[in-house]
């Protein structure tokens, strides 16, 4: 009797202490992240030819040209508005025309192509000349973004004892699974140990084999996935062993991405063949796809059954980024344009509108940071909404679902059955929620994917879901935060579109399940359960990962040391 007054009583103290050990384990990884930045100057300068003007230059890649969105604004009417662009490779600076009217010549040679520039040389555009410095001759320091600007001078969690403290989080939710108001076994355990081995082995594989000098977005992501592992134990522990494996697939996948775009030139000679790929792979969803929750977008092979969307994902944001010489050419933007509508389109065909309006959304954003034009944002926003009205005539599930926004409590027993579940169980959570494997919303369908915000805010509270949205949302500010050091404009784009893709299902997972925007199916990136969905998730970190300066870093410094 006395043994299990004390199990009670450490239950319940851990439903209190899991928010804040929650929060504190997303505040160290932000924090770490924010601590580890190198102090921003100019990379090189160009000084003009017959002046005391000096131009630092910030990036990998620079645009030259009158433009005043140019990188690099020159003042001169010979110029072109989008002219050159000068960028950096492992073999050196180079400068590369983008179809300019004059022309642009290094040392009074015209270039053809890539022509490498070396210090002291002369780059002429117009009538003005250019001459390339060492960044050191410019002595003004450059403000950093806003997310590093406020970083704390503290030391950051080594990255051991960061996932020691995931570790423990992890255990801690184990211990609520195995003692449940409906069952008490240990069986939780033998998940925990694969699930802590899996998570163990990438760390040590990351840092002892591949050499990398952070792990904060790895140990972000796993801290989430895991939560989603565990989550699942006390529904269908089958479903908790599928998504660990899905979640190692996911690693390996992560690291392979992650070597692969290490030279962005390279994913530039592949990207047609990814684009060709990808528009197969929806033809093959189109053609043999199964029917699951109103949307053709499930193909089974045997017992196992796939989602091909989920990895159009990635191979969407591999054609949308190029690097910037490649990026401002008409033909490029016009292939972008078609394979955006081939992959909406196929989409719409097997009924996955939620899928759909997450390309759409990662297409405005690729958009925008191409052109920042506003005016090509709102003729889609207006094609999407003309799109949108078809589909509402014409698909009468879909129909459903709007009539039921807002109206959940009329329609609680019909189409809004789950959102009201939501809303109800979610209450009943409160602030740190009923336990793992207590809740009863794991009784309602899709509990574990579309309806996971509400799993968690349920048996872990709102406090706890809240932060992970917010992690979330977060990834964003860091992706914006280290595009403006990144090596090649295809890292800042595809960051940045990573980031918000993964922020803009959020959103619809998170909102259409608590009825503030229609429900649309969509999962909640990393915690749902979802094989392709884990997977993809780990494909689109590798673009934030790649993003930042210091994932390639070890590799330079032992090849400057050879």
């Amino acid at each position: 009797m006395g043994l299990q007054v004390f199990l009670d009583i450490a239950v319940v103290a851990l439903r209190f202490l899991l928010p804040v050990y929650a929060v504190v384990i997303i505040y160290q990884c932000y924090a770490s992240m924010r601590r580890h930045r190198r102090p921003e100057k100019p990379l090189v300068t160009l000084e003009v030819k017959g002046h005391t003007q000096k131009v630092p230059v910030l990036f990998w890649e620079n645009s030259i040209g009158r433009s005043k969105g140019s990188d690099i604004c020159v003042n001169d009417m010979s110029v072109s508005r989008d002219h050159c662009v000068l960028l950096r490779r492992q073999e050196g600076w180079m400068v590369s025309d983008i179809g300019s009217k004059g022309g642009t010549y290094v040392n009074g040679k015209k270039t053809r192509g890539r022509t490498q520039v070396l210090i002291d040389d002369e780059i002429t555009v117009g009538k003005t000349t250019f001459i390339l410095k060492r960044g050191e001759e410019f002595q003004d320091r450059l403000r950093p973004s806003w997310f590093f600007s406020k970083a704390s001078n503290k030391g950051s969690l080594q990255p051991y004892k960061l996932m020691i403290l995931i570790t423990f989080f992890h255990l801690f939710m184990t211990v609520e699974a195995c003692f449940t108001n409906e069952v008490q076994d240990f069986k939780p355990f033998t998940v925990f140990l694969c699930l802590e081995a899996v998570i163990w082995g990438f760390f040590f594989v990351s840092s002892m084999i591949l050499k990398r000098i952070s792990f904060e977005l790895e140990a972000l992501a796993s801290f989430l996935t895991g939560i989603g592992v565990i989550l699942l134990v006390r529904q269908e522990i089958r479903s908790a062993y599928v998504q660990l494996i899905a979640m190692a697939i996911g690693i390996v996948f992560f690291c392979c991405l992650v070597k692969f775009i290490e030279n962005p030139d390279r994913v530039d000679s592949l990207r047609m063949a990814i684009m060709i790929a990808a528009v197969v792979l929806l033809g093959i969803n189109i053609v043999f796809g199964t029917v699951q929750n109103g949307a053709a977008n499930w193909i089974r092979i045997g017992s196992i059954s796939v989602q091909p969307s989920e990895f159009v994902k990635v191979a969407y944001i591999f054609v949308g980024a190029a690097a910037l010489d490649k990026l401002q050419t008409k033909r490029n933007f016009l292939e972008f344009i078609v394979f955006s509508a081939v992959c909406v389109g196929a989409l719409a065909l097997m009924g996955d509108f939620g899928t759909a309006l997450i390309f759409f959304a990662t297409f405005l954003i690729i958009a925008f940071m191409r052109s920042g034009d506003f005016k090509t944002i709102m003729l889609a926003l207006v094609s999407v909404v003309f799109a949108g009205t078809i589909v509402l005539k014409f698909k009468p599930y879909v129909a459903d679902r709007f009539a039921a926004w807002g109206h959940v409590w009329e329609y609680a027993q019909s189409t809004a059955y789950q959102q009201a579940r939501v809303l109800t169980y979610t209450a009943s959570g409160g602030l740190c929620g009923v336990g793992v494997g207590n809740g009863y919303l794991k009784y309602v369908a899709a509990s574990e994917s579309d309806l996971v915000f509400g799993l968690i805010s349920e048996e872990m509270g709102v406090i706890i879901s809240f932060a992970i949205a917010m992690s979330i949302v977060a990834l964003s500010f860091y992706a914006r935060a280290i595009t403006t050091r990144s090596r090649s404009t295809f890292y800042s784009i595809s960051a940045c579109c990573a980031a918000g893709l993964m922020v803009f299902q959020s959103a619809l997972n998170i909102f259409g399940a608590t009825d503030i925007l229609p429900l649309t199916g969509v999962t909640l990136p990393f915690v749902s359960a979802g094989g392709s969905s884990i997977i993809s998730c780990w494909g689109l970190l590798a673009f934030i990962k790649a993003a930042d300066e210091r994932t390639y870093s070890a590799k330079r410094l032992k090849k400057h040391k050879d």
